[in-house]
């Protein structure tokens, strides 16, 4: 069964760039389309659809989810991606407390082991070139 792709709202996607921490380790690209946030090649803030998410390390995700709206980030129901939650509106709307939370994600993204970057397959190189 086919996903349904929804883009995130103009608003939205303005809102992350502004919030969004301009720190030199921190990087910006584009996840499935969304645009995304990481730190050390871990993922800490990405918008899906209409929401945005958050990576938080288990102690300031077990804050944030206390907060009114906050849920765990489910790609699928009833499969929570674990270290994830969906950012609620009250807080969107509260951008100093937003950028803040923002800040927490990237340093528990950066203090986590950078991602090695895998190499380009060898047979698909192989198969272009020869």
């Amino acid at each position: 069964m086919p996903m349904d792709w929804t883009k995130s709202p103009p608003e939205l996607v303005a809102l992350f760039d502004e919030v969004a921490p301009a720190a030199p380790e921190a990087e910006r690209r584009l996840m499935f389309g969304y645009p995304a946030a990481f730190a050390n090649g871990n993922m800490f803030a990405f918008l899906n659809a209409a929401k945005m998410v958050l990576r938080l390390p288990e102690a300031p995700l077990r804050e944030f989810l206390a907060l009114d709206g906050a849920t765990p980030f489910e790609p699928m129901p009833g499969r929570a991606m674990k270290g994830y939650a969906v950012v609620p509106p009250g807080l969107l709307a509260d951008k100093p407390a937003l950028s803040s939370w923002l800040e927490r994600s990237l340093e528990g993204a950066a203090a986590m082991p950078p991602k090695e970057k895998k190499p380009k397959a060898a047979k698909k190189k192989e198969r272009l070139t020869g």
